[in-house]
């Protein structure tokens, strides 16, 4: 061999071997993270589309929620459309479902403002090949289409705790009410069933009204005041909403002599709800994360369009900082699903320590 043949020999080999190199070390879509460090999924195709239909584009909670899943999708190489009306109805969210059926999205990811009237046009986008799922509140449309639904925390676990709260707060006895979101939210309802068997374990308790404000402000106050006319003696509410705790809480810092007599709990955030405590309008409540709430359902949603993971009892996928998730068997009226993890108890000890 010449001495010019052997140089090229020699440099075709250093090729191949720099290629094993490269191909044993990875690409950015199989490794664990790229060299910026931000976390990747394997098998997860980047340039997919996802739309998110909040229940309402307006809602503090639904915002963070939709942030969480554009960083998801910033992670992984694709976007995150925000779309829907600012009404919480299943006619303010269909037309969006639409928009995302003919622009081809690759996914959908609802929160349900009805459990069923949305199921058409979503059968609709199913049917177009497009992925469905929902988080914050569930849809029940049996088994079509196929859906992943993405919990914030166990059901039961919400309900319970609480009703375990406010018992805690106000000796056991005394008449309660419930200022609610929607009356066909799935979540909500789901919520109340459970506060509802809680409530057995305590007989000096007493469930007196449940009230619907929405999840807008004006609406729950004037549900709230109805409430407090109607009933001299409440003793204590729970606002499964964070609309409706924080409209309660500024009626009630603002109003001392009824927050006096009034003890409010339910689910918050903490941005709003830190005034309340630190001014003893609110003793404590509770809530998870909806940033990585809206975050998890954007990775699971990118994998079920990618087919890393699928609707079967046992899949799993990586949801970047938040780790890998397992698909649960479904159960009590729920289909496959995802459990982002059990919330936080929110007081005068930690409030501070949260900025969402």
């Amino acid at each position: 061999m010449s001495r010019t043949a052997r140089r090229r020999a020699t440099a075709i080999l250093s090729l191949s071997v720099a290629g094993v190199m490269l191909a044993a070390c990875g690409s950015s879509s199989n490794a664990g993270s790229d060299p910026t460090g931000k976390p990747t999924a394997t098998g997860v195709k980047k340039g997919l589309t996802v739309y998110f239909i909040p229940k309402d584009t307006q809602n503090p909670y639904e915002v963070l929620a939709d942030q969480g899943g554009k960083k998801a999708l910033e992670e992984l190489g694709g976007k995150v459309v925000v779309s829907s009306g600012t009404a919480d109805t299943a006619a303010a969210q269909i037309p969006s479902i639409q928009t995302a059926i003919q622009k081809h999205a690759d996914a959908i990811v609802i929160a349900g403002n009805d459990p069923s009237a949305l199921c058409p046009s979503l059968n609709q986008a199913s049917a177009a090949g497009i992925k469905i799922v929902s988080f914050d509140s569930d849809i029940s449309c049996g088994t079509s289409p196929n859906h992943l639904f993405i919990n914030q925390a166990d059901t039961a676990d919400v309900g319970t705790s609480e009703v375990d709260l406010l018992a805690k707060q106000i000796g056991s006895t005394g008449q309660v009410a419930i200022l609610s979101a929607a009356a066909s939210a799935t979540n909500q309802n789901a919520w109340i069933g459970f506060m509802k068997k809680q409530l057995t374990k305590y007989p000096n308790m007493k469930l007196v009204s449940t009230v619907y404000g929405n999840d807008d402000p004006a609406t729950s106050l004037t549900v709230l005041q109805g409430l407090l006319s109607a009933y001299p003696n409440l003793k204590g509410i729970i606002s499964p909403t964070t609309v409706g705790i924080s409209t309660a809480a500024q009626y009630l810092s603002n109003h001392k002599d009824v927050a006096k007599k009034v003890t409010l709990t339910g689910l918050g955030l903490p941005s709003q709800m830190k005034s309340y405590v630190k001014d003893g309008t609110v003793k404590s409540f509770e809530l998870w994360n909806p940033n990585q709430l809206g975050y998890l359902a954007g990775y699971a949603a990118a994998s079920l369009a990618s087919g890393s993971a699928s609707l079967q009892t046992g899949s799993t996928f990586k949801a970047g900082t938040l780790g890998s998730y397992k698909v649960l068997a479904p159960a009590s009226g729920v289909g496959p699903s995802v459990v982002l993890g059990p919330p936080t108890v929110f007081d005068a000890s930690n409030v501070d320590k949260f900025n969402f």
